[in-house]
């Protein structure tokens, strides 16, 4: 099957309108001194613009207020959004939120639809997931936060890990085991629960992170979140009992290609710093640019970018012609490829500036701290490749004697062929 990232001319104009504005929109706000909730009121007039262009909220379908527009559109738009971490929630296709709607566009009934997701999509609501557990790694079969169906009601206990947006959300989407016995399907043990943040029994404790030590971010915190016999409606219930494994694989999925466009766009964004740098400045007697070194780093960084690019957008082409079920060796490795790739061009970034670089004065020092995070969330860069080995070596058989054997292979070709070579050798 023939491989096709190309989009209409009218999609290209609204690339080039994006990238202008975000660029002289949004950049300028990356300086400004203000906390999450007037950053909330800033972004109101610019969101209004967004929606004028027909680009908002665009991983939905047009009847849940969105564009429809499959992955590798969204692949684009999201690489261009990754230049600045205010640009996606301007656009309204921030974490955790444009996960948390999809989910609740899957799985959701229509009275979940009304009450959380238009107003999430609206940009009146905002949501949390709460998924992770201290200590589990990348294997959610081992969580202990549990939900216990006690008449109309489901009451949960446990406590979960780095939960973005906790304590900024106006709800939870909590994953939860419920079903406790001992001997039950580990993938059907599972379901996920709609938790309203003011619901008695939820206590929050906001952690510091390495890019954000002082839990001030403009977008995000983290939060490590207690559930204490915390009751909510059982109609609270995200889909069906036990169906949280296939419902955070349908999330996670386009949440990775998502991820790994803006790590692009992160790296875009180092590069041009870099060359930039490069042209202008001088040591021992010419520019960076005329130095060797320097033009290794600028020709390796080029090519690792680009293919972090086309790497991504060829798993994006193929969750829109196959599925994302389809598309999981794929999307497994650009996420370990394009977190590294992302790191050591931001890594090269820094060294040409120096201690400039290093310094507050330019924004390659918070980039540097937070695409640390990018090689375990979601999923560890080691256990994508994990993923990625086995589901490659299923397509190969054991040889006792390898299948490109020379000596085995002539005595086979010899069989094949023999008579017609002594036929030309009598000729």
């Amino acid at each position: 099957m023939a491989w096709d990232f190309s989009t209409e001319p009218e999609f290209e104009e609204k690339l080039a309108w994006m990238r202008e504005f975000v660029r002289e929109e949004i950049y300028p706000l990356e300086v400004l001194d203000f906390d999450w909730r007037q950053f909330r009121e800033i972004a109101k007039p610019l969101m209004e613009k967004v929606k004028e262009q027909g680009l908002w909220a665009a991983h939905l379908d047009p009847e849940l207020g969105g564009q429809g527009f499959g992955q590798v559109k969204l692949g684009l738009m999201h690489e261009i959004l990754g230049a600045s971490e205010l640009a996606p929630p301007i656009f309204g296709n921030q974490a955790p939120d444009s996960g948390n709607s999809e989910l609740i566009a899957i799985a959701g009934t229509p009275e979940q639809k009304e009450r959380w997701m238009y107003p999430l999509l609206d940009g009146r609501l905002y949501s949390a997931f709460s998924m992770t557990e201290q200590g589990t790694g990348s294997d959610p079969k081992q969580f202990k936060t549990q939900a216990v169906r006690d008449g109309d009601e489901w009451v949960i206990d446990g406590t979960k890990w780095l939960v973005g947006n906790a304590e900024r959300s106006d709800f939870h989407i909590v994953m939860v085991r419920t079903d406790l016995s001992p001997d039950a399907d580990p993938y059907r043990t599972m379901s996920m629960i709609i938790v309203p943040t003011d619901t008695p029994g939820i206590e929050m404790r906001t952690l510091g992170l390495m890019h954000d030590t002082h839990h001030e971010g403009k977008l995000h915190s983290h939060s490590e979140v207690h559930y204490r016999g915390v009751r909510v409606p059982a109609e609270n219930l995200l889909g069906e009992e036990g169906g949280a494994f296939v419902l955070a694989q349908k999330r996670l999925g386009p949440g990775r290609i998502h991820h790994c466009m803006r790590w692009v766009g992160v790296c875009r964004r180092a590069f041009d710093m870099m060359c930039e740098r490069a042209v202008s400045k001088s040591v021992h007697g010419s520019l960076l640019s005329e130095k060797q070194t320097i033009q290794n780093w600028i020709a390796d960084s080029a090519a690792a970018i680009e293919a972090a690019r086309l790497l991504t957008l060829k798993a994006a082409w193929k969750m829109d012609q196959e599925g994302a079920s389809a598309s999981r060796t794929e999307i497994a490795m650009i996420k370990y490829h394009g977190a590294v790739v992302m790191h050591e061009v931001l890594d090269k970034a820094i060294q040409i500036h120096g201690s400039l670089g290093f310094s507050t004065d330019m924004p390659l020092e918070e980039m540097y701290r937070w695409s640390r995070a990018a090689r375990f969330y979601d999923g560890p860069d080691e256990v994508h490749r994990v993923t990625v080995a086995r589901r490659i070596l299923k397509n190969y058989e054991p040889h006792e004697i390898p299948s490109e054997h020379i000596p085995t292979r002539r005595e086979a070709a010899i069989a094949r062929y023999g008579e017609l070579l002594d036929h030309l050798a009598l000729a």
